[in-house]
């Protein structure tokens, strides 16, 4: 009765226009402040608590780097190279907006960051090419999710925290998983570009190609510097989205010159407001996962699957329907800090390995961040478009049946996701 009301408050504040984050926390709160002994005053603290996780740090700084890159040159070069090598083919645009993605991904961490970068250049650019406005925003959006796939990723350092488990090997499940997506999404765009015959970019010559290539080697550095200074032991993601930060800079304003002083004003506005509205879910999320946590649903659902006797695969298909559920209402943070403590034991019972489950978990994350009404992706999308919420949501339904594919095929597949921790690691 508890929970149906806490979603009914939630619905009509929702269908109010009252914003995500706020709605989540009104209807917890009222909820909690009817049913438990928790006081304004602890649900305020556990709020700004949730906030203080050090791996949350990395958020700022990597979405700061994308407004950055943005405003600085580096994500223009970069798609302005991707789109001399691709722009030609059908669907080019769309295309490019994966590519740029996949590899933005390998700098950010943060698949709102990711989406935030690419798509304030890419948006404009396949609205005015003759793609649906519709289908660009989805794409972006889910196009974004794979900043928390391929590697470095928040939400792989969070896992790795409360497994125990070796980030670096969790880094490295994710590449190859990270590849399959972005080249299904690819292939996809390509299959609909051909089908609806959208427009395509004259060819570019190879000198031209060359040209813009080396114009984006700089910026093309910035994730292999990242990646080889985290696997090298140098420094920690959270470090390394610093460093990042400080790279992005000097790139921007002493080697391609398009980031002045004056812009920083800018910079540190657009990445406050974004990095202010992903907080404020995390914080509402977690008020949330308060009143989860008292009336035991996360424990209820772990405790149903035990007593359920579920081989591996059955346990999969459960986990996967708990997070995709989850998902919808809660941010990743929330999501791996309460469910991984209940799970573990049961993983090593059934033999499952830990990076693989990591992956599949991870891409559940990834649908969360571009399922309704919590889906964070969704709503950066639609500040960027100036659009509304349910048209953002619209375009996005094919990508999620994409990634349900892709899902299943890692759940499957387990050495998708360990043939390079193995190799390399073992």
């Amino acid at each position: 009765m508890e929970t149906v009301l806490l979603f009914s408050i939630f619905i009509v504040l929702f269908l109010l226009n009252v914003p995500i984050a706020i709605s989540l926390a009104i209807a917890a709160i009222t909820i909690l402040a009817l049913t438990s002994d928790f006081s304004l005053y602890m649900i305020v603290q556990r709020m700004f608590a949730s906030l203080l996780s050090p791996p949350l740090l990395a958020i700022p700084a990597f979405v700061f780097a994308g407004v950055a890159m943005s405003r600085g040159g580096i994500a223009k070069y970069l798609i302005e190279a991707l789109r001399s090598w691709f722009g030609h083919l059908p669907g080019g645009l769309a295309v490019v907006t994966i590519m740029a993605c996949a590899i933005f991904a390998a700098i950010s961490g943060s698949s709102p960051a990711t989406a935030a970068a690419i798509g304030a250049i890419m948006l404009p650019a396949m609205i005015e090419g003759g793609y649906p406005k519709r289908y660009a925003m989805g794409l972006v959006a889910a196009s974004g999710t794979l900043g928390i796939l391929i590697p470095p990723s928040v939400t792989m350092v969070i896992y790795g925290v409360v497994t125990e488990e070796n980030i670096g090997k969790l880094f490295m499940g994710g590449v190859i998983p990270g590849i399959i997506l972005a080249s299904i999404l690819i292939i996809s765009a390509v299959l609909i570009a051909k089908r609806k015959n959208y427009g395509r970019l004259p060819k570019a010559s190879w000198d031209e190609r060359w040209r813009k290539s080396l114009k984006a080697l700089p910026g093309a550095f910035l994730p292999v510097f990242i990646l080889g200074s985290i696997y090298m032991g140098i420094v920690t993601p959270t470090e390394a989205a610093v460093l990042s930060v400080f790279y992005t800079i000097i790139v921007s304003m002493f080697v391609y010159r398009e980031l002045k002083l004056r812009d920083m004003r800018e910079v540190f506005r657009n990445s406050i407001n974004i990095s202010s509205m992903i907080f404020l879910i995390i914080a509402a999320a977690m008020v949330f996962a308060m009143y989860l946590t008292v009336n035991q649903v996360p424990m209820e659902a772990a405790r149903w699957i035990a007593e359920n006797n579920l081989n591996k695969y059955m346990f999969f298909l459960a986990t996967n329907l708990m997070f995709f559920i989850m998902g919808t209402f809660l941010e990743a943070v929330a999501i791996t800090l309460i469910t991984m403590p209940i799970l573990l034991p049961m993983l090593n019972v059934l033999g499952i390995d830990l990076i693989h489950f990591a992956v599949v978990m991870t891409v559940n994350m990834e649908l969360a961040m571009i399922t309704p009404p919590v889906g964070l992706n969704l709503f950066v999308v639609t500040a960027m478009a100036k659009s509304r919420l349910e048209e953002v949501i619209k375009g996005v339904l094919p990508f999620i049946l994409i990634m349900i594919l892709v899902l299943l095929l890692l759940v499957y597949v387990p050495d998708l996701s360990l043939y390079i921790p193995r190799v390399l690691m073992d």
